[in-house]
């Protein structure tokens, strides 16, 4: 066998999202050859690839059946997480992505599914933060069981920068952390910008695959704001499947679909699909209607990144601090991994195929 036998063979495996093979995306390091014994490492685009187990069996069978039926093929996997900024960089510079978490009205779970998708990215080897821009109504705090601490603070170049609180391997920031939670924030919109901007420009994020933001409901200032402020890679959706979260969740696609905003969709993610009683698993009962978010993303055609189950435990993680996805309810977990999943093999797509993440333009 030869370093050009093995390449020959892996150009006939393709990487399933992006649509070519990974010896023309250069994805293939490190072929190392010692007799029957053959290793190399495969480059993913995201650590949280929810692919690499088709990829590696794909890769193990090109090798045997092509050059060397005898061959014992050991496959590695590395991951580069692919972004496509092209702005100057100057802030965020070590974020390679930056996911808006959106939902046209409130009282859908955005929150909920923000938090888990951060830590269903960061469970699958990615460097993560989470940003709540839910100024009026920040849920953070709550959700990973940090009410009332305060985050650090350090100097450089003789300005006061905040570091983010770490939870669960992922990095925090929140409105929540930094005033007291029985006082109302009473500002109008340029302060509520101006604290977004602060979120950006003040905390030390460092180096990360993913920023999530958790952005308030609706579409206004704040979303304009952030998208003014930094180039936003994409936006996931959150709706529930009752027709009334339906038509609110047409607003957010229509605004970001606008001309002078054009940002892309990462996909749309259905919460509350389905109720599920903890004494019967397999049961789906469909109190708010069935799979209006699948109707609504074939209807616009967007990617449906998945369903996400109404169930107790996803209820009591949050109120207990302890996000769902690092609960122990198989099903919870299960449906918030396929979600994230999806979620990052569509950036991926995003990054390979859809125009540069920008700086928003300033619009009226």
């Amino acid at each position: 066998m030869t370093e050009s036998d093995i390449l020959k063979a892996l150009s006939n495996v393709q990487e399933p999202d992006l649509g070519k093979d990974l010896v023309t995306l250069n994805m293939v390091k490190d072929i190392v050859i010692e007799g029957n014994n053959v290793s190399f490492t495969v480059v993913l685009t995201t650590p949280a690839c929810p692919m690499k187990d088709m990829m590696q069996t794909a890769c193990v069978n090109a090798v045997k059946i092509l050059v060397n039926r005898e061959a014992v093929v050991k496959v590695n996997f590395t991951a580069n997480t692919s972004s496509n900024r092209k702005d100057s960089q100057m802030l965020l510079p070590g974020v390679k992505n930056i996911i808006a978490v959106v939902s046209g009205k409130g009282g859908v779970g955005k929150s909920t599914v923000a938090a888990n998708l951060a830590l269903a990215l960061s469970k699958g080897g990615a460097s993560v933060g989470l940003m709540d821009a839910d100024i009026y109504g920040p849920s953070v705090p709550i959700m990973f069981g940090v009410r009332g601490q305060r985050p650090m603070m350090r100097e450089v170049d003789g300005k006061g920068i905040i570091v983010p609180m770490e939870k669960h391997g992922i990095k925090l920031m929140s409105i929540g952390l930094l005033v007291d939670e029985k006082n109302a924030v009473v500002w109008r919109g340029p302060m509520v910008s101006s604290a977004i901007r602060q979120f950006v420009t003040d905390v030390d994020w460092g180096e990360l695959d993913y920023l999530v933001i958790d952005m308030p409901p609706g579409t206004g200032d704040i979303h304009l704001s952030l998208m003014q402020t930094v180039p936003v890679t994409g936006v996931v959706i959150v709706t529930t499947p009752q027709n009334v979260a339906l038509a609110d969740a047409k607003k957010g696609i229509a605004m970001f679909g606008q001309a002078q905003i054009k940002v892309p969709i990462i996909g749309l993610v259905e919460n509350m699909a389905y109720f599920t009683p903890a004494e019967l698993p397999d049961m789906k009962y469909y109190i708010f209607g069935k799979e209006g978010g699948r109707k609504l993303a074939e209807e616009y055609d967007l990617p449906f990144l998945g369903q996400i189950p109404l169930v107790q435990s996803i209820r009591e993680a949050g109120d207990e601090g302890i996000p769902a996805i690092i609960n122990n309810d198989p099903a919870t977990v299960a449906a918030f991994e396929a979600f994230a999943g999806a979620a990052a093999r569509n950036i991926a797509i995003r990054n390979a195929s859809a125009a540069p993440s920008q700086v928003l333009a300033s619009i009226a």
